[in-house]
């Protein structure tokens, strides 16, 4: 078998990760592992195996027939027999496999928003021609099976690769306080603004806590607004913004807890890096953050900073509670978001 992963950016991302990881682990598994880059590359191009083969398309706009002439030609002279579209990728695959059609589509769903507002478009057409859908949760393989026509559809669980983290280790600020890690791009539906009013409230009883972001910032009205924030209500010596990084891992190895405050996610990537460091997790109850973190961490509804900041204080004041949750959590993701249990699964399911 001859896979080729396509997405449209190698920047810091869920879906970007998990392209990155699938070409990664299936390059040990199959004939032949590769990945396309069509638009915009990143820092995750350097987390690639050696063994993957790479393409960069440098796509201006959506109907870029150079664009399309190079991968068309690039599936062709590699022998792919299957192509594995990430997100919104997926018109780019269509139009290759309609011109190759021994060529099989699967299209990898990422997304991350709220459902009820989500309309089918041309996917809805576009559809039936995929080989199959992946879903990253459970709602939306359902969301695919009652909109969408590919016949085949299947929920398959994010996972880590076995090599994990590159680049250079950096250090976290703020000395030896206490510190909180969000690990998330600056996007609204990551609702930042939910975890630093729930810092505020933590800070009057433990000053001595730290808040450390990271994430891919575009420096657009949302990032504007959540700098705004930090620094009307005096925060810049307790709230760390690093921007996108290449070695994320190192500085999750350092952090004492880890925490998502999403108003929506798929299943995101950053609770299985909190549990692979062994560090206590909250998260809002949206996406498949539920199933992930099970009794081995702690939920709250989303948009409640009251809330994440009581749960924020329950793991502060309570430090066996802590590491007992960290190590509980840590064992779930070695035995259920592993490369060496997903892929297997995934090879069948392209298989068929």
């Amino acid at each position: 078998m001859r896979v080729l992963q396509l997405i449209d950016s190698l920047r810091s991302g869920g879906a970007e990760r998990m392209s990155v990881t699938y070409a990664s682990a299936l390059a040990k598994r199959i004939d032949a592992s590769f990945l396309c880059c069509t638009r915009k590359e990143g820092l995750l191009k350097k987390q690639l195996s050696s063994d993957v083969g790479y393409l960069f398309l440098n796509k201006k706009n959506t109907l870029d027939l150079q664009a399309f002439i190079k991968l068309r030609r690039f599936v062709k002279e590699n022998k792919i027999d299957l192509i594995q579209a990430h997100s919104s990728s997926w018109f780019l695959a269509l139009l290759v496999k309609l011109s190759l059609p021994g060529v099989k589509l699967v299209w990898h769903d990422h997304y991350g928003r709220e459902l009820s507002s989500r309309k089918p478009g041309l996917l809805k057409p576009a559809s039936k021609y995929f080989d199959g859908i992946i879903a990253v949760n459970n709602d939306l393989e359902e969301w695919s099976k009652k909109n969408l026509s590919s016949k085949e559809v299947r929920f398959f669980k994010n996972f880590l690769p076995e090599n994990f983290g590159s680049g250079e280790n950096m250090k976290l600020k703020g000395g030896d306080s206490i510190k909180i890690i969000c690990v998330a791009n600056f996007r609204p539906q990551k609702d930042h603004l939910n975890l630093l009013k729930a810092f505020e409230l933590i800070k009057k009883d433990h000053p001595k806590t730290t808040l450390h972001l990271l994430g891919k910032n575009e420096q657009d009205s949302y990032s504007v607004k959540i700098k705004k924030y930090i620094h009307h209500q005096d925060l810049n010596q307790d709230v760390f913004i690093y921007g996108e990084q290449e070695n994320v891992s190192s500085y999750i190895d350092q952090a004492d807890l880890g925490i998502l405050s999403s108003e929506s996610e798929g299943l995101p990537m950053a609770l299985l890096e909190y549990g692979r460091a062994g560090i206590p997790v909250i998260s809002t109850d949206v996406g498949q953050c539920a199933e992930v973190i099970g009794s081995a961490g702690k939920l709250v509804a989303p948009q409640d900073s009251e809330a994440l900041a009581q749960a924020i204080r329950e793991y502060i004041e309570n430090d066996q509670v802590r590491k007992s949750d960290a190590l509980s959590f840590q064992q779930v993701i070695k035995k259920t978001y592993s490369e060496e249990i997903i892929i297997p699964e995934v090879l069948d399911f392209f298989k068929h």
